[in-house]
C-alpha cells in the first residue's frame, strides 16, 4: 500500500502547479454550491428548476469537473444570496 501512496504522490507532483490550482478552484466552488443546496436543502432537481438548467448539468457542477463562467457563478450567487467565491 505504500508503494501505491508513494506513486500517487510521484504523480501529482508532476502535475504543474496551475493546473493543480485549477483543479483545486474546480473543486472548492463545487464543494461550495452543495454546501449551500445542504443549508437550503435543496435537491439537485429543485436546484435545476429554480435556475431553469437541466440536473444534469447541476450533476456536473458538482463533479468538480466544471469551468464556470463569471456569469455562471454570479447566477448562483445571486440565487443564494452569498457570494460563492471570494477574490
Amino acid at each position: 500500500m505504500k508503494s501505491m501512496n508513494a506513486s500517487f504522490r510521484k504523480m501529482l507532483a508532476a502535475v504543474p502547479a496551475d493546473i493543480q490550482q485549477e483543479l483545486d478552484l474546480e473543486l472548492a466552488i463545487s464543494n461550495r454550491i452543495s454546501d449551500l443546496m445542504s443549508r437550503q436543502g435543496l435537491s439537485k432537481l429543485e436546484f435545476a428548476r429554480a435556475l431553469g438548467k437541466r440536473p444534469s448539468e447541476i450533476t456536473k457542477w458538482l463533479s468538480g469537473q466544471h469551468n464556470f463562467t463569471v456569469r455562471t457563478i454570479s447566477q448562483i450567487s445571486s440565487f443564494f444570496g452569498e457570494s460563492l467565491i471570494h477574490v
